[in-house]
């Protein structure tokens, strides 16, 4: 009954007399008879010299273009697009219901209904609190998108509509605890390497709002996806986000460093055409694995990536400076790694962090470059001495 309540009628005067469908381009013949330019071009090329709908022949294989028609199809198009995304709650609690019962054989009326929530869901915050309040919604799409992951396209959609919604979810953790961790993740890497950006974003932050414990084969696929220099950029700061989350735990951050995280984040960082975003949560990511003594063993011997650090220091922002700093400030100061000091030391990094002592830094950022300054200084008076004459007059920005 929903389904009949929700169908949309089209004026006959607005399809195309060949094809049956809404017109984009009603053309005229000679006869007065409209039809869609795609369709009446198709006749006419294959030899035909007759009107399709009347059978006259014609005078003339012109047409006209309908102006008036196109005008009143867009405002009738319009008007039933507006239509069509104001549902009801009641429309929306009966949609789900309708779902449910037919979740077993997915097809073209489980695509719309799925299409359907999706734009509810989507017109406000009060919409997308209804649908995740409703007794078992959230764990039922992702049950769904478990069962019928090989209609891939279906399964994209509702991985799509499951994270709109569980953005307003207020116990994602009741959620997180009831579902099969394992499936769902490698539901999840299928959609990783295969999905279009939009459902690979949608997949990975619905990852993160569960706080899920990421297994490796996750993990790797986020490793991926950042390693391949991944287009658009929105996938790459979703993956950052979620190695964010994710690396406040220790076993994750060890769990990086052995999957060739620091490669992958080192190589990224070097790239010249990435955004301030994609750099502030690089160098927070690479701030997070020094405190694991893998993470800062990897770091320390990848000299690539160590280059990147200081090259990004300064004008990029003052976020990606101070995690910058703070990355150089682990690694030289406080663990008094060798290999990270002469490195800071042949990149140019003193230069650099005396022009951040000039500059309208933060305290802390302040306080770390003059530890390192001060460090630098007592292993080598005579390299320091040399940057501090020719220097300090300097203007960073």
């Amino acid at each position: 009954m929903v389904r009949d309540d929700l169908r949309i009628s089209i004026p006959s005067l607005f399809k195309c007399p060949i094809s049956l469908d809404v017109m984009t381009s009603p053309v005229s013949l000679c006869t007065g008879v409209t039809y869609d330019r795609s369709s009446i071009q198709r006749w006419l090329d294959s030899g035909h010299n007759t009107c399709p709908a009347t059978m006259q022949l014609l005078q003339t294989k012109e047409v006209v273009p309908n102006h008036t028609l196109k005008r009143l199809i867009k405002i009738w198009s319009d008007s039933v697009q507006t239509q069509s995304n104001s549902l009801t709650q009641l429309q929306a609690r009966s949609l789900v219901a309708e779902l449910k019962e037919t979740c077993s054989e997915i097809d073209e009326n489980s695509f719309a209904i799925v299409a359907k929530l999706t734009s509810f869901a989507s017109e406000s915050i009060q919409n997308r609190k209804f649908l995740a309040k409703i007794s078992g919604f959230l764990g039922f799409l992702i049950e769904m998108f478990n069962k019928h992951l090989k209609k891939f396209y279906f399964a994209e959609k509702v991985i799509q509509l499951c994270c709109v919604v569980l953005e307003e979810d207020e116990d994602k953790q009741r959620l997180s605890n009831a579902i099969d961790k394992h499936e769902f993740q490698v539901s999840i890497s299928i959609i990783l390497q295969h999905g279009a950006p939009d459902s690979k974003i949608a997949a990975i932050r619905v990852l993160e709002l569960l706080a899920i414990d990421l297994d490796s084969n996750i993990l790797s696929e986020l490793i991926k996806l950042i390693g391949a220099n991944t287009k658009p950029n929105s996938v790459i700061e979703s993956c950052l986000s979620c190695l964010i989350s994710s690396a406040i735990h220790k076993r994750i951050r060890i769990k990086l460093v052995q999957l060739g995280a620091i490669q992958s984040l080192g190589g990224l960082l070097s790239a010249s055409d990435i955004s301030v975003l994609i750099v502030e949560k690089i160098m927070k990511i690479l701030e997070m694995l020094t405190g694991c003594k893998e993470g800062r063993n990897a770091i320390c011997e990848n000299e690539s990536c160590l280059n990147a650090i200081v090259k990004n220091l300064l004008k990029v922002s003052s976020r990606a400076t101070e995690h910058g700093v703070t990355i150089l400030w682990s690694l030289c100061c406080l663990f008094r790694e060798s290999k990270a000091q002469a490195v800071v030391a042949k990149s140019n990094g003193l230069t650099k962090l005396l022009l951040l002592m000039q500059s309208n830094c933060s305290q802390a950022v302040r306080q770390m470059s003059s530890d390192m300054l001060k460090m630098f200084r007592v292993n080598s008076k005579s390299c320091l001495i040399s940057y501090e004459t020719k220097t300090t007059h300097i203007m960073p920005f």
